[in-house]
């Protein structure tokens, strides 16, 4: 006789509490959180040096074991991506019940997408990535193209395009597309453990489940300080370029304690206000600002800017990274004691592993951010929306923005005022040289205008989701003074490490705390394809959310 199939789990009761300080909220995710970041502030404060050391040396040590687990960790999420979009009974089911439809218009969904997932990293980034890249990288390494030769173009494209292509958009859609699933047809809270349901079931409502949130929660905060560090790096040099004084930049060049410490109470401050406000209103009206702000600085470039070199390196650089994709994914270069050998290894444990964890650490924040928004669309459509469309989005930015700035070095116009800079600065200075005193100087406050338009959406959405996962995927509790606190350790996060150890610091706090997660994450994606294929199959005895029929 048949044995009957288990029910999958619809129910995760996860203990809150009823009343006082903490009402709504579970204790021991949300205190086990603030104690451990509390007492990484403290170490970095009262003992920055020894901090300094003892994370470098955990970090390298994951560097050297770990980064193999890295690459192969977002091949497989991809891998699992394609077959859920492209295979039809999968790619149809709808994140929600039937005849669910979305909450936000397709251009406000994208605009939220795009503006949480990467927004500030294309001020930064779309310019200074491929710059960086062609002055140096694998091809070049091995000798096969010239830094800051023409021959190195298209090979600068490829692998600016795989660090923040489809690697990077689906360590965020995978996240976000188990907790719509879980949560919408399932029936789950909309909380990290969740996604684990098919896996660990109801052991979940205890300390497993709080432990696997309090390492999405510590996950979260260290991937957005990331995000923050950079973006805090670049407001204070839009500040100085604007005229707002020297006090903001050492006589290193770098931005200093006072100036860091002013932006961050700026950004912090204005998010928090957001943050209060809510989803529908504070964070969809920024996003859908910095949106149009974007396509303005992006008109810009295409009237202005070296439009047709940068649109030749689009197309060039997407054929070739699509065709070196599949190597590419799984290319793991070990040190074998060879100069180029050696150069290759560090290489790729400096930009792609590095990479690779960032996006994993801001997996569990934009991920939730993406399920909250995202209820009553298929999957296909959420993953064409989650991956696809910001990739090539991004692809499109960094051609046009960083061509017009490769195209200036190559020609000679520009020398080394764009190579020359700090990467924080390579936008600004890149304006400088395109256009007269007064036309740079009214970009800048544009730049300006946007950056802390992205960051404040960002970091609102990070406080937003933080609150989601400790009070156990309730989205009820508004807990003001927890919305404030998340915001001010954000902020003593960031400012502690850039002050103590600048940007390198954030960096390797970031990389620890990615490694755990990217373990919740690998069985997340277990978990997912095993619910489908229930919910699927032909002889499935549930009645829960059937295949749509449109």
């Amino acid at each position: 006789m048949r044995q009957k199939r288990r029910q999958p789990l619809t129910n995760l009761p996860i203990k809150v509490a009823t009343k006082g300080f903490y009402e709504g909220f579970n204790k021991d995710v949300t205190i086990t959180a603030k104690i451990l970041l509390g007492l990484l502030i403290l170490w970095a404060v009262i003992f920055p040096e020894n901090s300094l050391s003892i994370l470098g040396s955990i970090n390298s040590f994951l560097l050297n074991h770990f980064s193999t687990w890295y690459i192969l960790c977002v091949a497989f999420f991809l891998v699992l991506a394609l077959l859920l979009a492209f295979i039809p009974r999968y790619g149809k089911l709808i994140l929600g019940d039937q005849g669910d439809k979305p909450e936000f218009s397709n251009f406000s969904w994208f605009s939220m997408i795009f503006g949480a997932g990467i927004g500030v990293g294309m001020l930064t980034f779309a310019t200074a990535e491929p710059m960086y890249h062609f002055a140096n990288n694998p091809e070049v390494i091995k000798g096969m193209a010239t830094g800051y030769g023409a021959d190195n173009v298209r090979y600068a494209y490829k692998w600016a395009f795989l660090h923040w292509g489809f690697s990077a958009w689906i360590c965020y859609s995978l996240v976000g597309l188990s907790m719509a699933y879980f949560s919408f047809r399932r029936k789950l809270p909309l909380t990290i453990r969740s996604g684990l349901a098919p896996l660990f079931g109801k052991k979940l409502s205890g300390r497993l489940g709080d432990t696997i949130d309090i390492v999405a929660v510590i996950a979260t905060i260290l991937g957005v300080a990331q995000t923050l560090g950079f973006g805090v790096e670049q407001f204070v040099s839009s500040m100085h370029r604007v005229g707002m004084g020297e006090w903001l930049i050492n006589a290193d060049g770098k931005s200093s304690a006072t100036a860091i410490i002013v932006a961050l109470i700026v950004i912090v401050g204005v998010a928090t206000l957001s943050a209060l406000s809510g989803l529908g209103k504070g964070v969809k009206w920024l996003s859908n600002i910095n949106m149009w702000l974007s396509l303005v600085l992006f008109a810009f470039f295409l009237i202005f800017g070296s439009t047709f070199f940068g649109l030749q390196s689009f197309f060039v650089g997407l054929f070739d990274y699509v065709v070196a994709l599949p190597e590419l994914l799984v290319t793991v270069w070990q040190p074998n004691g060879t100069p180029v050998g050696d150069t290759l290894s560090t290489w790729q444990k400096d930009w792609s592993v590095f990479y690779w964890a960032w996006w994993i650490a801001f997996g569990p924040f934009v991920g939730v951010f993406f399920a909250r928004i995202s209820r009553g669309r298929s999957i296909r459509a959420y993953l064409l929306g989650t991956v696809v469309l910001p990739a090539l989005m991004c692809f499109i930015w960094f051609s046009v923005v960083g061509g017009t700035a490769i195209d200036l070095t190559l020609s000679g116009i520009a020398g080394d005022a764009i190579s020359g800079v700090g990467q924080e600065a390579q936008l600004l200075a890149m304006l400088d040289v395109m256009l007269s005193p007064g036309f740079a100087w009214i970009m800048a406050i544009l730049v300006l205008v946007l950056l802390l338009t992205y960051l404040v959406t960002t970091l609102d959405s990070a406080i937003l989701v933080i609150n989601t996962i400790n009070s156990g995927g309730n989205e009820g509790p508004k807990g003001r003074p927890h919305i404030i606190f998340w915001g001010v350790i954000l902020a003593l996060v960031v400012g502690v490490l850039l002050i103590s150890g600048g940007l390198g610091a954030i960096k390797t706090a970031m990389v620890i705390g990615a490694l755990p997660f990217s373990f919740v994450m690998v069985l997340m994606g277990i978990s997912l394809v095993k619910a489908i294929l229930y919910d699927t199959s032909p002889d499935k005895t549930s009645t829960i959310n059937a295949v749509d029929k449109q």
